[in-house]
């Protein structure tokens, strides 16, 4: 991350200046070698760790007083507990980036924290108080030089993973280097949730331009000038994505037989193109170099005045691919009837598939819980019914 938040926070500065270890870990403000004293009465050190509210590289005011904080839980002088501050104790969790706590305190003023400095100090001095007595010189301010903070594909602190406690989780996704074959409406909804994501490395593949009517189905607005311009899909959206994501890396071209080497190294891919003979060798180089994918589809009618349809999530994985060969994905030209085909403007739609397909792979990642393990899933519209299907 960059030093951004220091320098331009005065809370954050501060507690620096002064001569506290702190540092920005992933959406957290870390407090290293906090000394407290355990039950033993033995003075030890700590680490205090608190979620951050942020604007852009700027605090705001704490929007909680909980702090978490790893080490045993803290004593006064004599060894008994100071319990007015219990919150959680003496169960390890894992916040992610490297960090764990076993306790969790809850002090809060009156008029609650003004700031970061207001916030973390006022602990220091509930937890090392005691330890000063038994040891004058215990300090926590150590004016120890910061270590090299953590390198993040975001371009600002992510805080809304580690404001919710599900920062461990999200980090199972890090490792990930994932494509996006196809932005049209579905793909750029898709490019949208995975640009939100800590994924080390986000491949876009479109040849297409974006046009008018592209401007009606995907995320975000468009000015008139920047259609106008008939910008490709992958450069449109990458200058949009890219303000927040720094892994985006655009090709402006169709995958086919000639350049199915820039899948190389992938992680997973996600399918958002039309059935044609391009997707089945962009299934078979996949399945070669085992990479997991999901495939969206859609198919949309216009009957007695309204629209039905049905939206297709198919997964495959290294464990479980024989259903993509018994026809759940269609490699048979587009075109026909199937109103989809004609650039129909369903944005509501493409977001809701978009949304299935993401959740898939998050579920394959281990983030959201898979108790059915489908493979494969269907929405129909005008029952509003989800359907589940071949189970691994």
């Amino acid at each position: 991350m960059s030093h951004a938040p220091f320098s331009r926070s005065a809370d954050l500065r501060r507690l620096r200046d002064e001569g506290y270890f702190v540092q920005i870990q992933g959406g957290f403000l870390v407090m290293r070698e906090v000394p407290y004293v355990d039950r033993q009465k033995q003075v030890r050190t700590g680490t205090l760790i608190s979620s951050l509210t942020m604007a852009g590289d700027e605090t705001r005011t704490p929007d909680t007083h909980v702090v978490h904080f790893d080490g045993d839980y803290p004593c006064r002088a004599d060894g008994t507990p100071i319990t007015g501050i219990a919150h959680q104790t003496d169960t390890t969790i894992n916040l992610g980036h490297g960090l764990t706590a076993r306790q969790s305190f809850s002090s809060k003023p009156d008029t609650g924290y003004t700031d970061y400095y207001h916030k973390m100090t006022s602990y220091v001095g509930i937890l090392s108080g005691p330890a000063a007595i038994l040891k004058p010189d215990a300090t926590p301010r150590v004016f120890r030089a910061p270590e090299v903070e953590e390198d993040s594909v975001f371009n600002y602190t992510e805080t809304a993973s580690d404001r919710a406690g599900i920062g461990s989780l999200t980090e199972r996704l890090a490792s990930e280097r994932v494509a996006i074959i196809g932005l049209g409406g579905t793909g750029a909804y898709v490019l949208d949730l995975v640009a939100k994501t800590p994924v080390r490395e986000i491949r876009t593949f479109d040849g297409d331009e974006f046009l008018q009517h592209n401007a009606f189905r995907a995320p975000g607005a468009p000015s008139i000038d920047e259609l106008r311009e008939a910008p490709r899909k992958v450069d449109y959206l990458k200058g949009i994505y890219s303000k927040m994501h720094r892994g985006i890396v655009a090709h402006a071209e169709p995958l086919g037989a000639s350049n199915l080497h820039l899948l190389d190294g992938i992680t997973f891919a996600f399918l958002c193109m039309d059935a044609g003979e391009a997707k089945r060798l962009i299934v078979e180089k996949l399945e070669a170099i085992g990479v997991a994918f999901v495939d969206v589809g859609m198919g949309l009618e216009l009957v007695e005045g309204s629209l039905g349809g049905i939206l297709r999530v198919t997964a495959s994985t290294p464990q479980k691919r024989d259903h993509v060969r018994r026809g759940r994905i269609s490699f048979a030209g587009g075109g026909g009837d199937d109103l989809y085909s004609s650039n129909i403007q369903v944005a509501d739609l493409n977001a809701l598939n978009a949304a299935l397909a993401v959740v898939k792979w998050k579920k394959i990642q281990g983030f959201y819980r898979d108790l059915e393990r489908e493979h494969h899933s269907t929405y129909t519209t005008d029952g509003n019914q989800l359907e589940n299907g071949d189970q691994e």
